[in-house]
């Protein structure tokens, strides 16, 4: 029987699904649980069945648990908020709980947050400034979701301090290849223009991702306890200027502080945003984590300019997994 090293829960989807194919060429031994079927589910079952996640616990030499398993923002319309709460809030503690009596077996418990849990700190009213998104900020949920992310970080940090697990809450940005889940900006411009632009201010490649995951592994323990905004570092600086600008002419500062953008965009017939109203700062994973995300906005362009796909392979290997049935099938974050 194989001994895993590595619990991947929601490993049939996107993130769960890149992890666990991923692992493997670094060394690890990774077992996925999912409530669907996949070819990186190793065990379909839910987290908050707390029988069947001290069986593997107890069965395998677990050192790190990577908690991806959610329901999402687009299942606000197709689950209750109860469900919301068993998924996210019950099923995190059922795996803080087991991992309690992993001892000092357990390297690194990773939990997967979103940067929607800052909710309507995010969106200043237009004609104000963008709103520079950092750690220090405090979320303001705007639905269950939010709500019931917040809360499981909260319970994250609860576990930490009663049980000195070494716990790391990454916060991620857009990574889904899914279209936006706003009607109005889908149809304002094609959806690579759109994903582009997100790689300033907004979004982060899923490899990146992944990549940043390696890293709080081998950090919680010495770490202990934090959260962290994984998103691509933006070319933006953090001044009044700039985030002035941002609001009413974001061409302008793009081209100024990636002026190679305006001849591929030109080349494309590629459009800019209206309004940029946030700005995700990643710089303290770079810092604390020591994190080096491949997929800027200016590599971005890089890649553009020279023909090449500007998303990295990851992308298009894990692929577009789709919502519930009732669900409208597009993400945002």
């Amino acid at each position: 029987m194989a001994q895993y090293d590595v619990l991947v829960t929601g490993s049939s989807g996107h993130l769960g699904h890149a992890l666990m194919i991923t692992l493997p060429s670094l060394g690890f031994t990774p077992i996925g649980i999912d409530i669907l079927a996949s070819a990186t589910t190793t065990c379909v079952c839910s987290v908050t069945d707390q029988e069947i996640i001290a069986e593997i616990l107890q069965k395998h030499p677990i050192k790190h648990i990577l908690h991806t398993a959610t329901l999402h923002k687009p299942h606000v319309e197709s689950h209750t908020k109860d469900d919301f709460v068993q998924t996210n809030i019950a099923g995190t503690l059922v795996l803080l709980e087991e991992a309690t009596k992993l001892g000092n077996q357990l390297e690194s418990f990773v939990f997967f947050s979103t940067t929607s849990a800052f909710g309507s700190a995010l969106s200043p009213k237009p004609s104000s400034p963008a709103a520079w998104i950092d750690e220090t900020v405090t979320p303001i949920p705007k639905n269950i979701y939010g709500v019931t992310k917040v809360a499981a970080e909260d319970i994250c940090q609860l576990f930490h301090k009663q049980h000195k697990l070494p716990i790391l809450v990454l916060r991620t940005s857009r990574f889904f290849p899914e279209q936006d889940d706003d009607e109005d900006r889908r149809n304002s411009m094609e959806d690579d223009n759109l994903k582009v632009l997100e790689m300033a201010y907004r979004r982060c490649d899923i490899k990146d991702i992944v990549s940043a995951t390696v890293c709080a592994m081998s950090k919680a323990r010495q770490i202990g306890w934090s959260k962290y905004i994984i998103s691509a570092p933006p070319p933006f600086s953090n001044d009044a200027e700039t985030l002035a600008a941002l609001d009413r002419n974001p061409e302008e500062v793009i081209n100024r502080v990636a002026p190679e953008a305006a001849a591929v965009f030109r080349e494309k017939g590629w459009k800019y945003l209206d309004r940029m109203d946030r700005v995700y700062d990643s710089s303290k994973a770079v810092r604390e984590l020591g994190w080096e995300p491949e997929y800027t906005f200016s590599r971005t362009i890089e890649r553009i300019s020279r023909g090449e796909d500007w998303r990295s392979d990851l992308v298009g290997i894990v692929g577009k997994k789709g919502y519930h049935s009732v669900s409208h099938g597009v993400y945002t974050a």
